[in-house]
């Protein structure tokens, strides 16, 4: 068996149980993935037009365990590209965010103006979900082509694009840095299991992000540098993550079949993926439960 590979996803929780030796004590044989670039994590997000979460499942991942947002996953598992680990997800602080200068000051001046997120990622969603609240879905003009999370980071904090989706390690940097929050867009995150993965492994590697949650549960502040991992090399000398807060949570609880559900009338409702790329719909082919 392969040796189970760690794929951290801009949050906390594998950095702490890595330096707190949690994974190394269930005995789990890893390594980490270097997913987030070795010179530059910056460059791995400048993607093309309408190339996402998604369409890296649809390609296959390198790593057996993965994460994206739960639309993806369940949109993905749903179709065969995986299975979403139900035992349990995480919820990530996120938000559109706009220079201190603009004049956007609401949710309705947003209206027409372009939004950068990443393609059937969890920006796509959470942005349009918040958004529908105050603008009609013609009013709201969201824009693929700046790259995934730190891509758009990057042109949002050089004045290229006038607002952008950030989640996350990004999130906290936008507001060290100033820039407006518009509107919330907290959203899930789910788990995405596919390949040759030991179900042995993954409970061993979930147990350590359960003492690693607890620790930044207590302790937040002793952790937060771990983000500068994770960063482009042209902005750790900004970041001061002694200002951050503790990013996205892992909940030990069930994605049920409600949510399940739910999730895929929403994406239906609004057409983000094209006739046939929603998969069976079924709950039970979809999901995988391995427990503790």
């Amino acid at each position: 068996m392969a040796r189970f590979k760690i794929a951290p996803h801009f949050r906390l929780q594998e950095w702490v149980a890595e330096e707190k030796g949690y994974f190394r004590a269930e005995g789990l044989e890893y390594e980490f993935s270097d997913s987030w670039g070795k010179d530059d994590p910056g460059k791995t997000h400048q993607v093309a037009n309408k190339v996402g979460a998604y369409q890296s499942f649809e390609k296959g991942r390198e790593q057996g365990v993965s994460c994206a947002c739960h639309w993806t996953v369940n949109a993905a598992a749903s179709h065969g590209h995986g299975k979403l680990y139900a035992d349990c997800y995480s919820v990530a602080p996120a938000a559109v965010f706009v220079p201190p200068e603009s004049p956007v000051k609401t949710p309705q001046d947003l209206k027409g103006v372009p939004i950068s997120v990443g393609f059937q990622s969890g920006s796509h969603y959470s942005t349009v979900q918040a958004l529908e609240q105050y603008l009609k879905p013609g009013e709201i003009n969201l824009s693929f082509n700046d790259g995934i999370l730190f891509g758009r980071l990057q042109k949002l904090v050089d004045r290229e694009v006038p607002a952008a989706a950030l989640f996350s390690g990004p999130y906290y940097f936008a507001e060290q840095l100033g820039f407006r929050k518009v509107i919330d867009t907290t959203f899930m995150i789910t788990t995405m299991i596919s390949g040759d993965v030991d179900p042995e492994d993954v409970k061993k590697y979930f147990r350590a992000l359960r003492r690693a949650q607890r620790d930044i549960d207590l302790r937040p502040e002793q952790y937060t540098r771990f983000y500068s991992n994770e960063f482009p090399a042209r902005f750790r000398e900004q970041m001061d993550t002694r200002r951050w807060g503790p990013g996205e949570r892992i909940v030990f609880e069930p994605y049920t079949r409600e949510s399940f559900d739910d999730s895929q009338r929403w994406i239906a409702e609004h057409g983000i993926f094209e006739e046939g790329k929603m998969g069976s719909g079924r709950y039970e082919e979809s999901m995988v439960s391995i427990g503790a």
